[in-house]
């Protein structure tokens, strides 16, 4: 052990002359958590990947859509396959998150997911892409998205520490909405001009930038917690410790009603492109790029709160009760234009939703439980998609393309009021306990 002179005259601190001492916390911001290099570093690669990304998901749509005919259910069963792997592996990635190095898994992880869209991509550009072919992919690639999003997740505090999580995770969603605003308009033009393949293949280009972030990061600078040792029980004891918090339970059962009932563009807006509006891939991109516009500027709005403490259980619900009503009236809509335009205020509202989730459920566990808790906030926020995929399909082709959002938003304002009860009751019934 050694003594060191502290900040004030006169005060000194004891620290382990083994551990490096810890990192100046960067001052609170908007943009804060970008002054910690190793972020830094992970934001930008997530930047240029995650425009990648959405120009593969728009191509990937239309190629399923290009291949049956517009047929929606088609679309939904390719959601669901790409999702399916949620259920089943969410849960023990986040125990290899908790267990293994999660840099190291990342860098792995992320290759395999470039394998995939270059494997595609030379099927689509060779002529020789069947629907089949379009299944196994979006399976396999769920398969490592379901690693990639828990590890992924609970590695951003690694990277800032508690004090800047907050603002990573509203920064983390500004990126990817950033992406949403670019790729969609950007692949609905690459489609015509040079078709799907092409995207699927640039896409795969797009993931070196993330990968490449990874392998600059400095290791010594991570702020890690205790490695959990491989043990038997460790999934079991996780999940006895949501069950034992009232709070995560009816948080994780509210990301579980929106995400699979109200967030389902991924199907929905192809829908009302291609069989409400009648348009081609590049109205469909500008769909998606409306909406991100709404997503990103509530990502940013995240990001400046972010500074003002742990988010309030009160913005939570009231979001998600928002969220609901919006998209109600987007599925109203009766134009094009008016539905393209009302598509904002709903991204705005889901993305507060998304990210004040996020940073309620990582911000309340303990550091050596956060990749299992977040393996299952991953399992219940994705896990749904193989059944809202299908679903989705299926409500627009009984009851017509705007169902699904018309059903979707009121299921979302049904949660928020039931479950915002329930919490309200269990906290007086525990407050009067004690």
């Amino acid at each position: 052990m050694l003594t060191e002179a502290g900040g004030t005259r006169g005060k000194t601190t004891t620290v382990d002359s083994d551990l490096p001492p810890p990192p100046t916390p960067p001052k609170q911001g908007t943009f804060s958590s970008l002054r910690i290099r190793n972020y830094r570093l992970f934001f930008s690669g997530q930047v240029i990947s995650n425009v990648g990304t959405w120009m593969n998901r728009i191509a990937q749509d239309w190629l399923v859509f290009t291949l049956t005919g517009n047929n929606p259910v088609a679309l939904g069963i390719a959601a669901a396959l790409q999702f399916a792997p949620t259920l089943f592996l969410s849960l023990y990635a986040g125990v290899l998150a908790d267990r293994l190095d999660k840099r190291k898994l990342l860098i792995v992880v992320q290759t395999a997911m470039a394998g995939c869209a270059v494997t595609l991509g030379v099927l689509d550009v060779t002529g020789t892409v069947q629907l089949w072919h379009v299944y196994a992919l979006c399976f396999i690639f769920g398969c490592f998205v379901a690693i990639e999003t828990p590890v992924r997740q609970s590695f951003v505090g690694e990277m800032v520490g508690i004090g800047q999580l907050t603002n990573a995770v509203a920064l983390n969603s500004s990126s990817f909405n950033l992406a949403r605003v670019v790729g969609p308009a950007v692949a609905g033009v690459l489609i015509i001009w040079v078709g799907t393949g092409m995207v699927f293949l640039i896409n795969a280009a797009t993931t070196a930038a993330v990968i490449t972030g990874l392998f600059m990061m400095r290791p010594s600078e991570l702020q890690r917690g205790p490695r959990v040792p491989r043990a038997k029980g460790q999934l079991r004891e996780g999940l006895r410790y949501v069950k034992g918090r009232t709070d995560l339970v009816v948080v994780l059962t509210l990301v579980f009603c929106v995400s699979t009932f109200g967030i389902t563009f991924f199907t929905t807006l192809a829908i009302m492109a291609a069989n409400v509006f009648h348009k081609e891939a590049d109205g469909y991109g500008l769909l998606s790029t409306m909406l991100a516009v709404g997503t990103l500027a509530g990502a940013l709005l995240a990001a400046r709160r972010s500074f003002n403490g742990k988010p309030r259980m009160r913005m939570l619900f009231g979001s998600a009760l928002l969220f609901g009503v919006l998209e109600i009236g987007a599925g109203l809509m009766p134009t094009y234009l008016s539905f393209a335009l009302a598509l904002i205020p709903v991204g705005l509202a889901v993305m507060t939703f998304m990210t004040t989730a996020n940073t309620t459920v990582q911000l309340s566990v303990s550091q050596e439980m956060r990749g299992r808790v977040m393996g299952l906030y991953m399992l219940l926020f994705l896990g749904g998609n193989p059944i809202a995929g299908p679903m989705t399909g299926w409500l627009a082709n009984e009851f017509g393309g705007r169902s699904p959002l018309i059903v979707g938003g009121a299921t979302a304002i049904l949660a928020a009021v039931i479950l915002g009860i329930v919490l309200r009751w269990r906290t007086k019934v525990e407050n009067a306990a004690v």
